[in-house]
């Protein structure tokens, strides 16, 4: 039976890791994180629930589509009537959030979190015969072929730290990938917000890229909560700030929408890595090693949730037909 490892369990890992399975292949999905999903993210504060990394996704692609029919037919995902540029595509978000759908996505999967790794090399250089994996809490994994989809630049990073021959890898694209941060802002309400309806709004000016609605999104029914999220200019600017004064900030700005009397709580994430700006444009890169050592996620491709679930699905596809 070939194995696989996949480094990474957002999206593209999962998507990976799933169609690998169903090729026969022993897969193990390692995560530095404590659940999976990555930027398919969300939490809970007292009773609400709040999605603070991606707010929905639309599907194009016919691969994608079928995707989410699935989740549809398995009540993960619903529709969000959110009208926006792109609304000639229905607009779908997780029923309990959007980290929903990652965990069903590894529900059969073999994934270990808090399992940063930290090195990696070939087995044998000469034989081509496969890859072992060093983990931060010193376990090692072992496998046929290795995929990488966490961010480029932590990528990188991993690849110095390996001392992976440079002429095996094509360093420069993957240097070539860049990130906007995000600074996020989960609010916790007394009473539902100003927004209107379906939850959503996207100002035209000021340090506000997106406001959503948890509550009016169907997602937080018990506590109305609202999730802000700042622009990629005023986010870079304030990235190394005091997060909960940058978050004390952003919300002065919106007491239109969120009265200040009625704000019960609030928490501020920040997202390093939280849009591709510039992506490779093909799907996946694959490394001249021996054995098989491919790199993606949404930052190859078209990007977003869907170009991350094309690049996995790509990747997957290219490792079960030996390219």
């Amino acid at each position: 039976m070939p194995s696989t490892l996949l480094i990474g369990a957002g999206i593209a890992g999962l998507t990976a890791a799933r169609e690998l399975t169903r090729q026969g292949h022993h897969v193990t999905v390692l995560d530095k994180g404590r659940g999976v999903g990555g930027r398919m993210a969300t939490r809970r504060i007292d009773q609400s629930r709040l999605d603070h990394g991606a707010q929905y996704f639309t599907a194009h692609s016919p691969d994608f589509q079928t995707f989410t029919t699935e989740l549809i037919e398995s009540n993960v995902v619903g529709i969000w009537p959110v009208s926006d540029p792109d609304g000639q595509f229905p607009h779908y978000i997780g029923c309990e959030g959007m980290s929903a759908i990652a965990k069903h996505m590894a529900e059969s999967l073999d994934v270990q979190t808090g399992e940063r790794v930290v090195r990696i090399e070939q087995i044998s250089v000469l034989t081509g015969q496969g890859w072992r994996v060093t983990s931060e809490t010193d376990r090692t994994f072992e496998a046929d072929n290795l995929l990488i989809t966490i961010p480029a630049p932590q990528a990188l990073t991993l690849l110095h730290d390996s001392d992976i021959d440079a002429d095996a890898v094509d360093f420069t694209t993957l240097e070539t990938i860049q990130y906007a941060p995000c600074i996020t802002v989960m609010v916790v309400l007394k009473r539902p917000s100003q927004l209107p309806h379906p939850g959503s709004l996207r100002p035209d000016h000021g340090p506000v890229a997106w406001l959503a609605d948890n509550f009016q999104k169907g997602i937080s029914p018990n506590q109305p909560s609202v999730t802000i999220q700042a622009n990629p200019a005023f986010s870079q600017a304030h990235f190394d700030n005091d997060l909960m004064g940058v978050g004390h900030a952003l919300l002065g700005q919106l007491a239109e929408y969120i009265p200040p009397a009625d704000i019960l709580t609030y928490q501020v994430h920040r997202w390093r890595y939280s849009m591709a700006e510039v992506r490779h444009p093909e799907p996946y890169l694959r490394a001249q090693t021996p054995a098989p050592l491919l790199f993606g996620g949404d930052g190859f491709g078209t990007g977003n949730v869907e170009g991350a679930f094309l690049s996995g699905l790509a990747m997957a596809r290219a490792v079960s037909a030996g390219q």
